[in-house]
């Protein structure tokens, strides 16, 4: 299996970012709760701790943090084309990606994989996407969890989850967003590509 393609299409200057924090070593996440109270936005830096374990086994790995300035640069480089994926940019406050590749003598332990989404079972969470791809779409033989927080009809955040034997991908969306601009965000700055449909309608209820 490959690991989906990150899709990070836009820009030197958030890449080049993105490229260098990769390198940088990575504290471990704390393990505290990881939806803040009020309306403050979802923190970018927690993630469940079963993620720090299920790395140490990883053949290969990098993390990177977008933040606002980075973000609203990448926006002011976007071509016409891509008007509602920048549009949608513009509402981040940040981005948080951590990509883990395993051999395939040695896939991702699937009691870990399973940790990292009982992580997201909390008051606040919503789960509104579960699928499994089995060779399909932009994602072979691979598991795919969405998690939001609601605020109203608009999202504080996401969590998107793409999952296999031989690579995890984990990506962190903090903002004010519509469901809509969580699915014009897929493919864009490590954001994996999703089946939205469940998704589809939400900011309508």
């Amino acid at each position: 299996m490959r690991v989906p393609c990150l899709g990070i299409t836009v820009l030197a200057a958030a890449v080049g970012c993105a490229s260098a924090l990769a390198q940088a070593p990575q504290a471990p996440a704390a393990p505290a709760a990881p939806l803040p109270a009020g309306d403050a936005p979802v923190p970018l830096e927690w993630t469940p701790p079963a993620l720090a374990q299920l790395s140490a086994q990883a053949l290969a790995k990098s993390s990177f943090t977008l933040d606002r300035t980075m973000l609203s640069a990448a926006a002011g480089l976007m071509g016409d084309s891509d008007a509602d994926a920048k549009a949608a940019v513009r509402k981040l406050d940040g981005v948080s990606v951590h990509v883990l590749h395993f051999a395939n003598t040695e896939p991702a332990d699937p009691a870990l994989v399973e940790a990292i989404r009982d992580g997201y079972h909390l008051p606040g969470w919503k789960h509104v996407v579960s699928a499994s791809e089995n060779g399909r779409g932009p994602v072979h033989d691979a598991k795919t969890d969405v998690w939001v927080v609601m605020d109203g009809v608009n999202l504080r955040g996401a969590v998107i989850l793409v999952a296999g034997p031989t690579g995890l991908t984990l990506a962190t969306v903090a903002g004010n967003l519509s469901p809509v601009d969580l699915l014009h965000l897929r493919g864009h700055f490590g954001i994996p590509k999703f089946d939205g449909g469940a998704l589809n309608g939400m900011g309508d209820k």
